[in-house]
């Protein structure tokens, strides 16, 4: 009787290592090999919707981008056109939006921030936290630090280095739980360091949020896609600055800007037709005005 019941139970650990545990986002490793066909072509379909959204964007890219970009759709379920990633000195780079959505479909039992005030000086506005995310329940959770001062922040948002500093601190902890490399935009510090760099007086000038040398390049984008698709310019710019949640478009942040310009290639693509209804929708404050 002892020599059968070893026997059932080694017979349930068997089993239990050749079912697959369910995935949560359709990551999982031991579910890569073998997935549902309906999933294999909805994975598909998100690298082939990535693929040409960033070309829209940033145009052509080396192979090695072209297999980040491939790998990142198909591990963790990313997406260009919702502004989960940006391209930036030939790199990828993941959003905070990008990492809540994986936290989001891998059911995170819970993200805890905690402010460090023995790190802090609120007079110099300087701000240190510890965030940690507990990926199920019983966690012991894991750990990721932010800071945020005036030194390391973007003009644009200065005078919210707390809530920087908490969000690079998520960021972290959420690149940490989930096994994520790459690098998050809200972590660069060189990107509020561009414009100081830049002494000399430019054309165009800048919004203050250091991307001097980036909006250029956005702009050409943006006229790119309106003469593609032959779009209103003043309509374009209209829902921009709604899209943003700024007044006007020069003011908005280049994140924005580059989920805008995301979010018009994707829209422009899918249907042309609904994308004209919306921009016709701006038409009407502008001729009250007139």
């Amino acid at each position: 009787m002892q020599h059968d019941g070893l026997r059932l139970t080694g017979t349930h650990k068997a089993t239990n290592l050749r079912t697959p545990a369910r995935s949560k986002c359709g990551c999982s490793v031991l579910n890569r090999h073998a997935v549902s066909p309906r999933k294999a072509e909805s994975k598909a379909t998100l690298i082939r919707s990535n693929m040409m959204c960033a070309q829209a964007l940033w145009g052509e890219f080396s192979e090695t981008a072209r297999r980040g970009l491939r790998e990142l759709s198909q591990t963790h379920g990313l997406s260009v056109a919702k502004g989960d990633l940006l391209f930036l000195g030939k790199s990828w780079y993941i959003t905070h939006s990008g990492l809540l959505r994986v936290a989001h479909c891998n059911r995170c039992a819970g993200i805890k921030p905690a402010l460090l005030e023995r790190l802090s000086d609120p007079a110099a506005n300087r701000w240190v936290f510890r965030a940690t995310v507990y990926k199920t329940p019983r966690s012991r959770g894991f750990v990721g630090y932010g800071d945020a001062d005036p030194s390391n922040v973007s003009p644009l948002v200065r005078g919210a280095e707390m809530r920087v500093a908490e969000t690079r601190a998520v960021n972290r902890a959420l690149r940490k739980a989930y096994g994520i490399g790459l690098c998050s935009v809200e972590e660069l510090g060189y990107v509020a360091t561009a414009a100081p760099q830049s002494s000399e007086p430019r054309a165009n000038g800048s919004n203050g949020n250091g991307a001097v040398r980036s909006e250029p390049r956005m702009r050409d984008r943006l006229c790119l896609l309106i003469r593609q698709h032959n779009l209103d310019p003043s309509l374009v710019k209209a829902y921009a600055a709604d899209f943003c949640g700024t007044p006007v478009l020069k003011d908005a942040s280049r994140e924005r800007v580059e989920a805008f310009i995301a979010h018009l290639a994707q829209a422009a693509k899918e249907d042309r037709d609904a994308l004209i209804c919306e921009l016709n929708s701006y038409a009407h404050p502008a001729e009250a005005k007139s």
